[in-house]
């Protein structure tokens, strides 16, 4: 997949271009309809297909401070769109000066380099622009006058609800990860980077490997049996995801993973970790000693639940 850092990249490619263009946090089953939809008609017509997205989350610039989890960091974002089969993405810095880039102006731009723009598809209530002006209905306006068409995909329900990254969020927030599911058309994961620890799970006979998360939205806290992938290669093992009471009195909630039969330096690596099964709550346990006979037991029982599974 090539993967475009400015609007301008755009007239390298070849024309007519179909832009699917939206912010995509979960690449869920409604983005998915916008992507699909955008490249069944550029086939139809020997056309190029684009995704276009934004990095950072603009609620994230916007307002910080209300931003949602995340359910994709940009990386992992970037790795389910070129699962899909997508050849090309545009992937648009959002900062504060380009928040303020009036709709109009940001669809003469992606007309003016586009050789030639045949169609913008979108869900059907995008908003963009400087005060979020921009919407279907303005598509549909400067569609007219700069000559190129709009789709405008309506929502897609999972037995009667509507697919969304909110919808999403709560589901994986309870710990619902069958409804998350369903909406996103496959198990939810997140991407997280190796990052160093305090070595203890090492010193105690149970390495973990610190993941250090991108903004995604965390289920309850607990252990989990866990499938993690590594360089494209599948890992089973015990997701610890918490604050640690026993050893740490720090308030940041830590995810850690111990990899079953691994032993390797993974440092500044990404994994995608998939938490399959709810083990047991995180609790205080009396001592350190305390502690690794529970890990002992965690371990065995994710480990059983791999052989029957």
């Amino acid at each position: 997949m090539e993967i475009l850092r400015s609007v301008a990249e755009l007239e390298g490619l070849h024309g007519p271009l179909f832009l699917a263009i939206g912010v995509f946090d979960g690449v869920h089953l409604g983005h998915q309809a916008v992507i699909s939809t955008s490249a069944s008609h550029a086939q139809s017509v020997n056309g190029t297909a684009v995704v276009v997205t934004f990095d950072p989350h603009p609620a994230k610039v916007l307002r910080p401070k209300r931003a949602p989890h995340l359910l994709t960091a940009t990386q992992h974002k970037i790795a389910l769109i070129r699962n899909l089969g997508v050849a090309h993405l545009l992937v648009i810095n959002f900062d504060r000066k380009f928040s303020a880039t009036p709709p109009e102006d940001f669809v003469q731009q992606l007309s003016s380099h586009s050789k030639p723009l045949r169609e913008i598809c979108v869900g059907h209530q995008w908003s963009f622009g400087k005060d979020r002006r921009g919407n279907l209905n303005l598509l549909n306006k400067l569609g007219a006058q700069l000559g190129f068409d709009v789709v405008g995909i309506q929502p897609v329900t999972v037995n009667g609800a509507v697919v969304s990254s909110t919808a999403i969020r709560q589901a994986i927030e309870a710990g619902d990860f069958d409804r998350a599911a369903e909406m996103l058309g496959r198990q939810y994961a997140i991407l997280g980077t190796v990052t160093r620890g305090d070595g203890l799970g090492k010193r105690i006979g149970f390495p973990t490997a610190n993941l250090s998360a991108h903004s995604e939205q965390f289920p309850p806290n607990g252990v989990y049996l866990a499938e993690a992938w590594l360089d494209g290669v599948l890992h089973h093992g015990v997701v610890n995801l918490g604050y640690r009471p026993t050893v740490s009195h720090d308030s940041n909630c830590v995810l850690e993973i111990h990899l079953f039969d691994f032993n390797q330096d993974i440092y500044g690596q990404d994994v995608e970790v998939r938490f399959v099964q709810y083990l047991r709550s995180e609790k205080k346990f009396e001592s350190i000693d305390a502690l690794v006979r529970q890990i002992d037991l965690d371990v065995r029982q994710a480990r059983q639940l791999c052989r029957v599974g």
